[in-house]
């Protein structure tokens, strides 16, 4: 489907009236560009590690909607130029201008599974659910995994250590924790490895939907592996519900600055003796997180490894 793309430019200063402006005339959604800094407030909500190099704030910014005709686009455009000339008289709303223009059709949900496609983590094929089985990966352990909208296609880095981990040192009969679980793979991966079971956590509800659909492609009953949504961080409920020194192996994938506040919880979690097996930790951070798990006085680092940029840590309980 092409779709109509309307871009109005303004200034930063303005673009929250003008959103609010344009949301109440009809519009019902906005992409906003702008080179304003990320604060350090978002940046934690946002779970970024590192924050982008931006160009020179200059004080513009550009407001883009979307139509799939053009059949009210006068009426629409119409109360946007009304709305734009009376919040001029009070503040700087900068040219006002519209652009208008159409967009490629291409399915926009679906696009990016052309660059997701089988491979290997050493005996382990990891492959997407709408690919067919490759004659050479014939009688190996096989995940299915279709992320969705969710974290978590196996292709990158971290997940890969993580991973190796899980094959280095999952056994029958553990009892897994997956904080951040996003698609479910790393779940999925220990019980296909023999884990007796797993619980899976993650703020996002896409990604504890994903789980679910994951399980059940690779056929896991889902009394093996409990799927809950929210935040272990802030919601002491949500840690009770998971349970305490009850589990074999903890596994974060999730980046160094959740990992930093995480480190304290999760001994709380793990048995004396389990392991705690993380990952996301850019090269950089590699150090701070390494001596945030050895200042905690649960833990014993026992390995590091790496990949590229970067890097992944397992400790065990003491």
């Amino acid at each position: 489907m092409k779709w109509i793309k309307y871009r109005l430019k303004t200034t930063t200063q303005a673009s929250d009236l003008v959103i609010a402006m344009m949301i109440d005339v009809g519009v019902d959604g906005v992409e906003i560009e702008d080179n304003l800094p990320i604060s350090e407030a978002d940046k934690k909500r946002m779970f970024i590690d590192f924050l982008p190099i931006l160009p020179i704030d200059e004080g513009i910014c550009y407001l883009s909607f979307y139509l799939e005709d053009d059949s009210n686009e006068k009426e629409l455009l119409d109360g946007i130029r009304e709305g734009l000339e009376e919040l001029s008289q009070f503040t700087d709303i900068g040219e006002g201008t519209i652009v208008k223009s159409e967009t490629e059709d291409k399915d926009w949900i679906n696009n990016w599974k052309q660059f997701f496609k089988s491979f290997m983590v050493d005996d382990i094929v990891i492959k997407p659910t709408w690919e067919d089985v490759k004659p050479e990966y014939t009688g190996k352990m096989l995940i299915e995994i279709d992320p969705g909208i969710a974290f978590g296609t196996g292709m990158h880095e971290t997940t890969q250590l993580c991973m190796r981990a899980l094959n280095k040192y999952v056994k029958p009969d553990m009892k897994v924790l997956d904080v951040g679980c996003g698609s479910g793979i790393l779940s999925i991966v220990s019980l296909k490895l023999g884990a007796d079971s797993a619980v899976g956590v993650d703020i996002d509800e896409n990604a504890t939907i994903a789980t679910g659909e994951n399980l059940e492609v690779n056929h896991i009953d889902r009394e093996k592996c409990k799927v809950y949504t929210g935040n272990i961080l802030e919601d002491k409920a949500l840690e009770d519900e998971i349970g305490y020194d009850c589990y074999d192996i903890v596994a974060a994938n999730i980046l160094a600055d959740v990992l930093l506040p995480l480190t304290p919880i999760v001994p709380a979690h793990l048995k004396t003796g389990g392991l705690f097996i993380t990952s996301g930790i850019i090269n950089t951070k590699e150090a701070e997180v390494a001596k945030a798990i050895e200042d905690n006085g649960n833990f014993e680092i026992l390995e590091i490894t790496r990949q590229k940029d970067w890097s992944s840590i397992t400790a065990k309980r003491i």
